[in-house]
């Protein structure tokens, strides 16, 4: 299975690619994660913060593949406790070769990209920067997977 990261922002803090790097490598074969940035579209000084969103979205969208399970990360989406996450991502193994998760800029996500996305998730109520998210995202995939092998990382 391949899991894509495609996240608007490039060029981020080094100890963001590092933590995501670790996650990443920490994964076995089978179950592929990779990081796609997309790069932030130009804003113009006083113009509407929702043009750039919709350019950012365009691109994020043509990282959907067709018949990939998409997941949006968005703040009204479905909050997963890390053992429900676990059987979402047992499920996704079962069904889905690939899935792709979106992560908008620092101005939020697209309706066109909500729009598109099998799944809504949020993962929390708080607001955390766009590389963070990164990271969370991919310690909680780790984390879904060692539940689902009964490996001792995640603690009940």
């Amino acid at each position: 299975m391949q899991i894509n990261i495609a996240a608007v922002g490039t060029r981020l803090e080094p100890w963001i690619y590092q933590a995501f790097d670790a996650y990443q490598a920490r994964l076995p074969r089978q179950l592929r994660l990779s990081l796609t940035e997309i790069p932030l579209a130009r804003r113009t000084a006083g113009g509407p913060a929702a043009a750039a969103v919709d350019k950012e979205g365009e691109r994020l969208l043509r990282e959907i593949r067709p018949g990939a399970l998409a997941l949006a990360l968005d703040e009204r989406g479905r909050q997963w406790s890390s053992t429900e996450l676990a059987a979402e991502l047992e499920g996704w193994l079962a069904r889905h070769p690939q899935v792709v998760i979106v992560i908008g800029g620092p101005d939020g996500l697209s309706d066109a990209c909500r729009a598109r996305a099998d799944r809504l998730w949020s993962l929390s109520r708080l607001t955390f920067p766009h590389g963070l998210v990164r990271v969370l995202v991919a310690e909680q995939i780790y984390r879904a997977w060692t539940i689902m092998n009964g490996h001792p990382y995640h603690r009940s």
